[in-house]
């Protein structure tokens, strides 16, 4: 069951009439094509009480508060929903209070799991009468005109000094390297300003874009492919999304930096071995007469057009389907339905990637099941382009696959 916390203010603040039309950003429903001044008022951004507010969260971390508040206020918002991973999810409660005291709103918390911007629930948001969701942590790939209410993105870049990372990679690449910086969202900016610092000492680094992401960005299914490249240094304190590029690159030597240790590693995966196990899947599956197939509903994780592709496909090749809906895949699950020979999951890849094998029944990606099916051929290198908008029609940014 979906779980959320609401938090309500006694003495709501109902924002002056003479802001109407001050509003930040694009409204999100398509049928109003209206743009706003985004500018955030120095009578905001100076705001004594909001800035003493803002300074208990953590100074380096930038979760766009006086942007937030203004554009609840300019938009006269109601009922606004915040929605965090869980690693930012410590802070709910202070933003809560800050965007309900200075913001004159009600704020609801969505306590579900977040993984990523695929999971952003406008859907249960609306549900609870919300007209504004402010999702953080991760970038914009559910774009806002396609959401059931108005959203706002929230990156949450993280500030940290990039003279150590400067200095590490100066002492540690020779100036004719050719290397591509990459990282988390969280840490975009941060590349940029160390990309200009190096640019002095390195005549061939870059910071490479595969959109729709932002240069630079990385997600855990989709990454850019690098050409000519010498070295990959991602910025980021875990694996989880640097995977991805070394899987879609597995001939670029790859280094982690991590700002918070402020170590730089040498980083590797065994591609050959993920190939090699995939590959049994797909041949497992080639045999199945019956596949279940699961649409992920955590937010909107699960995409309904490629779903309803892989059914297609299925009752193509005349093989029997049985359609599930899952908020999270859950093996013990799976194993009790024992009529199913074979499965695919339109929710995230590296479910099926990381530990589908693991089960007694094939679990497979939307790229390997068109493979299986003998609609796409096995790919020298596993492609990591689910949100790319040059990905294949196994892609979520196909156009036939986007978000209506």
């Amino acid at each position: 069951p979906r779980t959320s916390v609401t938090i309500t203010m006694s003495d709501v603040v109902v924002p002056s009439r003479n802001i109407a039309n001050a509003g930040s950003g694009k409204i999100a429903r398509p049928a109003r094509k209206i743009r706003y001044n985004n500018a955030v008022p120095d009578a905001v951004l100076r705001d004594p009480a909001l800035n003493a507010a803002i300074a208990l969260l953590p100074d380096n971390y930038n979760f766009e508060i006086h942007k937030s508040v203004w554009k609840v206020k300019s938009e006269y918002i109601g009922t606004v929903a915040l929605q965090f991973p869980e690693g930012l999810l410590m802070y709910a409660c202070v933003i809560s209070d800050i965007i309900a005291r200075f913001g004159g709103a009600k704020v609801i918390i969505l306590g579900d799991v977040t993984y990523g911007a695929c999971c952003i629930d406008d859907f249960t948001a609306q549900k609870l009468g919300a007209e504004l969701l402010i999702h953080y942590g991760h970038s914009c790939l559910v774009p806002i005109n396609t959401t059931r209410i108005k959203v706002l993105y929230v990156f949450v870049e993280i500030q940290f000094d990039t003279s150590h990372l400067v200095a590490v990679l100066t002492k540690h690449f020779p100036p004719d390297c050719k290397m591509s910086l990459m990282g988390t969202i969280q840490f975009t900016n941060a590349l940029h300003r160390a990309q200009q610092e190096l640019l002095s000492t390195f005549t061939n680094l870059r910071i490479p874009q595969g959109k729709p992401l932002s240069p630079g960005e990385t997600l855990g299914c989709t990454s850019t492919i690098l050409p000519e490249s010498d070295a990959l240094v991602f910025v980021a304190d875990g694996r989880f999304h640097l995977e991805a590029a070394m899987i879609q690159n597995p001939t670029v030597p790859a280094y982690r930096y991590d700002p918070y240790s402020k170590i730089l590693s040498s980083e590797g995966y065994d591609t050959e071995r993920l190939k090699a196990v995939r590959w049994g899947e797909i041949l497992k599956a080639r045999k199945a007469k019956r596949f279940g197939i699961i649409l992920g509903t955590l937010g909107r994780q699960g995409s309904p057009a490629m779903y309803q592709h892989a059914k297609s496909l299925l009752d193509k090749h005349g093989k029997q389907s049985v359609q599930f809906l899952m908020a999270e895949i859950q093996p013990a699950k799976l194993q009790m339905l024992k009529q199913i020979d074979a499965w695919v999951q339109i929710a995230c890849p590296r479910l099926s990637m990381d530990w589908g094998s693991d089960l007694p029944k094939p679990l497979l990606t939307a790229y390997e099941l068109q493979v299986a099916l003998g609609e796409a051929s096995w790919s020298e290198v596993y492609p990591m382009d689910y949100y790319s908008s040059s990905g294949g029609p196994w892609s979520n940014n196909v156009k036939a696959h986007l978000p209506k």
